[in-house]
């Protein structure tokens, strides 16, 4: 009997324990969400910043973002290789006017592997800028898509689609490609493509 009675007792204060540190955890947790969701959204807020420095804050906008899903079997069908349109941002001035977005895609087609990148695009279509996320490519060749001479030729280009050009580019909408590099350099025009295309549905 004395067993049992011990048995029992131990059982019930390790249930106050368990119930005591679930409650502890359930409060430093919500303590801790809001901040947490703070940081995360300035981080992402600095990254968009990048590609569109005249903007003052950055909001997502849940019709924009359910466009994604809706749009995702239009966009695999416009020849931009394997890639995906991730997440859709409004670029807005000090007043909260909205100046464009950022829209952030995908490309599986890189040499070795995943290319992600953001854009930055004016309410005119113009292309701010281009900034990556993921870029893992071969050392001294794909990975030279990381450098400005590269990248910045996306920049301040108003065009519905960009061409990739071995050799010198010489129209507004062809992008030199790296030389020894031409796959990384497809996946990174055909992610900013998509994008491009994504926010021309959203127009």
């Amino acid at each position: 009997m004395k067993k049992q009675s011990g048995f029992i007792k131990d059982a019930i204060i390790l249930f106050a324990i368990t119930l005591i540190s679930g409650l502890i955890l359930g409060f430093v947790y919500d303590i801790t969400k809001a901040p947490i969701a703070a940081a995360a959204k300035a981080a992402k807020n600095e990254a968009y910043a990048v590609v569109f420095p005249e903007a003052k804050d950055f909001e997502a906008s849940d019709a924009e973002t359910s466009k994604i899903a809706e749009t995702a079997d239009e966009i695999s069908g416009k020849g931009f290789g394997h890639v995906t349109v991730d997440e859709v941002v409004d670029a807005k001035d000090a007043s909260g006017n909205n100046v464009g977005r950022v829209i952030t895609a995908t490309s599986k087609d890189g040499y070795n592997g995943t290319v992600q990148l953001s854009v930055g695009i004016k309410s005119d279509g113009t292309v701010v800028g281009i900034t990556f996320l993921t870029l893992a490519e071969t050392p001294g060749l794909g990975m030279r898509a990381g450098e400005k001479d590269f990248y910045s030729q996306y920049a301040n280009k108003n065009t519905k689609e960009f061409k990739l050009v071995k050799g010198s580019a010489s129209g507004d909408n062809e992008i030199a490609a790296i030389s020894g590099s031409t796959i990384t350099s497809s996946a990174v025009t055909n992610a900013v493509n998509a994008a491009l295309y994504f926010n021309s549905i959203l127009e």
